[in-house]
Parts: structure tokens; sequence; C-alpha cells
């Protein structure tokens, strides 16, 4: 299945695309503590699931970290993931991609798309206006 048909069914069985929400419904512990330079990272414990987010970045950001954390846990729930370092998401890694993917197709639906298509912005700039970090507005699936 392809990550953005799978968000598709996740927003549609749990009714929102607000990563925290969705990853309460899926009984995922999100933990907000000083990380230092890390933004946040996914791992398990036993049988419990929990994303791990930097309480030092702003809200906006933390949304995002959440989705992409959040991607982990649906998409490699076996995986602990490595921790982002360096304030970056950028990452040539195959898993960190689909979590990148994962957490655009979430935050930036094709709603929220198609809701400016009498504007001249473009997807990166609608992405901006919605908080996905810059440069990842490539990762979105979107058919005009």
């Amino acid at each position: 299945m392809k990550i953005k048909d799978y968000v598709m069914k996740i927003v549609k069985k749990h009714g929102t695309t607000n990563p925290f929400e969705i990853a309460k419904r899926k009984d995922i512990i999100v933990l907000f503590e000083d990380l230092g330079n890390t933004l946040g990272f996914y791992n398990t414990y036993k049988r419990f699931k929990f994303i791990h987010i930097n309480n030092q970045i702003n809200e906006t950001t933390q949304q995002f970290v959440c989705a992409h954390e959040l991607g982990h846990a649906v998409l490699h729930p076996k995986a602990n993931t490595p921790f982002l370092r360096n304030q970056t998401f950028f990452s040539v890694d195959r898993l960190e991609i689909e979590a990148n993917t994962f957490a655009v197709e979430l935050l930036l639906t094709d709603e929220m798309i198609s809701a400016y298509k009498d504007t001249r912005l473009s997807i990166q700039e609608i992405a901006e206006v919605h908080g996905i970090p810059g440069g990842f507005a490539r990762l979105k699936t979107y058919v005009y």
C-alpha cells in the first residue's frame, strides 16, 4: 500500500489529521522532554510504543515531529528509529524518507491544497502555511 493511501485510511478511521490525537487513539505514549539537539524519536519498550518530542522546539515543529514519528510507529512498528540530530529532518535513509512522506501526507491533505486553487501559491508555499518545513513539499503526491 502506498504511504498516501495508508495515511488516508488512518485519517478516515480516526476522523482527524492531528498526529497527537491519532497517537493517543493508537495507544502511543507521547512524551515531551529536553532532547538537546534531537528533535524527536520513536521507540518501543516491551509492548508499549513511545514518541519522544523535544520540548524546546516550537509547537509547529513539534506537530511535524509527532507526525514523522507517528509515521515510524505505523510504518515501521518494530524499528526503534535513530535520533534526528542537528535540528534537521533531511536524510537519505529509506525509513526516514518514508516517515517524512507520512508526515507531509498527514499534515498537508489534498483538500488543503485544493482550497488554494484560485491563488498563485505553489505547493511549497501552501506547505509552509500549514507548518511543513521547507523542502518537504516535494514528498507530497498531488495531481491538479
